[in-house]
């Protein structure tokens, strides 16, 4: 699979720019392209989307681990003819305290992949060169197979630049100027997501290949790609990771959710309505995969539009994005959130992050919002990120008492309170506190999770579902 990793000394670079571009020039030479983005980040990954036409895909070593990167790399670029890698901050900055654990540097090495650093060239000349050499030969296992120089500012000043790397050795892929007219839009919490801009996001991603295409040799580039070596891992499948991660249910079995008057049998199709639209859009692809795979028929709907669940809902997922953008919209649209509240109340098994989190809140900023959890919700001047390392406090739908895992928050909201009699989870890294909701069916917090590390947790799911489907005598699909 030929491959590159785009890089870059820091955040603000221009990475999004050069890889959102190469994927959407690639792709328009009918290359079929796998996007990817190294993080937790969900928002480049619906650019990355856009200018491929696959879904965009995160490699994350802090949340999945190292030994799941390349597996997951693999899946997610099985039929194409390139693979493009989007870097997280500077090439190698990584979880805090953790050394090289989650950087770009490690993923381009757990990958075999080539580096292509992209700078920032506006305020300096010869001293470009220091700056690249310091960055090829920090990690001698990092292979810098080149630069592409972003804003430049004029022919005087590419010649200076061309000159001190061809001094250092290092080849010049791809020379950018200063173009604002593609910038896309940023607020809190980075860029403004392809679903609130559709046609916006198509002209910015078209911009961004006709920039690329003309400033970058694709022929060079390709060929950088193309001296990856093959990798020696299988790759991740759903099915095979939810068959490793421990004994599939059996009818009958009382499983989490279970009530009486049924179990799930292996050939119901509990119906899993997935919050999307605007308003949710940060969710992880292989979530939908491993759902799927546990025997649910996963359905989506739009929070903002639709005012009922869907037909059949078993079970509901409502995961991150920026409701608070939309809390009007949210609250004015009562059917539905009555209907959530009916939900689960019910008990009907529900996994809400983040932005899930404020849904099910009795307010957010005021507005009326589920109020299936006693809290309350508000924007905060304070941003909370970083990676977290948690343990399940309460039994819940997702994970029994006990269960670890590592997540990732993200959010400029807080509630009160923070946390529930019965708490979602319990953080042990980098502090100490308990945080979310454990009630009947719902599990609500603002830890994102990646369930590729933890399958059992979509299957433990979706038995839930199926069987609060069959206590309820809603019919699953296929029956």
């Amino acid at each position: 699979m030929p491959r590159l990793v785009v890089a870059a000394p820091s955040s603000g670079s221009g990475k999004t720019t050069v890889a959102t571009g190469l994927m959407a020039a690639f792709a328009e030479r009918g290359l079929a392209v796998s996007p990817h983005k190294a993080g937790p980040d969900y928002i480049d990954p619906g650019y990355h989307a856009l200018a491929t036409g696959r879904p965009g895909r995160n490699l994350d070593a802090f949340m999945c681990g190292p030994e799941l990167v390349a597996p997951l790399f693999a899946h997610g670029a099985a039929g194409c003819d390139l693979a493009v890698v989007e870097g997280v901050m500077g090439l190698y900055d990584g979880a805090a305290g953790r050394g090289e654990l989650a950087s770009t540097a490690q993923v381009a090495k757990l990958l075999r992949a080539p580096v292509v650093l992209v700078v920032d060239a506006s305020s300096q000349s010869r001293s470009v060169a220091a700056l690249v050499h310091g960055f090829a030969s920090f990690d001698p296992q990092v292979r810098l197979g080149g630069v592409i120089l972003n804003k430049v500012g004029s022919d005087r000043h590419e010649v200076m630049l061309r000159e001190a790397l061809e001094e250092a050795g290092m080849p010049v892929l791809g020379v950018l100027r200063r173009a604002p007219q593609v910038a896309t839009p940023s607020r809190h919490l980075g860029l403004v997501p392809v679903a609130e801009r559709h046609a916006d996001a198509l002209a910015a991603v078209a911009a961004l290949a006709d920039q690329v295409r003309a400033g970058c040799d694709l022929d060079a580039l390709m060929a950088l790609a193309r001296t990856a070596p093959p990798l020696a891992c299988e790759a991740w499948s759903p099915q095979g990771a939810l068959a490793a991660s421990g004994p599939q249910p059996v009818a009958g079995e009382r499983g989490p959710g279970w009530r009486p008057g049924g179990g799930a049998a292996p050939h119901d199709r509990p119906v899993v309505a997935v919050a999307g639209g605007a308003a949710f859009t940060f969710s992880y692809a292989e979530h939908a995969e491993l759902l799927t795979a546990a025997g649910a028929e996963v359905v989506t709907f739009d929070p903002l539009r639709d005012e009922a669940l869907p037909e059949g809902t078993a079970g509901l997922v409502i995961g991150g994005g920026f409701p608070e953008v939309y809390a009007p919209e949210l609250s004015a649209n009562a059917p539905l959130r009555a209907a959530v509240a009916e939900f689960a109340a019910a008990g009907g098994p529900v996994a809400a992050e983040c932005a899930g989190l404020l849904y099910l809140a009795r307010s957010l900023d005021g507005r009326p919002m589920c109020g299936v959890l006693d809290t309350d919700a508000r924007m905060s001047e304070r941003l909370t990120l970083g990676y977290r390392e948690a343990v399940a406090v309460s039994d819940s739908v997702l994970a029994a008492a006990g269960t670890r895992l590592r997540g990732h928050e993200f959010h400029r909201t807080v509630t009160d309170p923070g946390a529930g009699e019965s708490p979602a989870w319990g953080f042990t890294h980098p502090e100490r506190r308990v945080e979310g909701f454990v009630r009947q069916g719902v599990h609500a917090s603002y830890l994102h999770t990646h369930w590729a590390a933890e399958p059992s947790v979509a299957r433990r799911f979706t038995q839930a579902a199926a069987s609060a489907a069959a206590a309820r005598e809603v019919p699953a699909a296929g029956r």
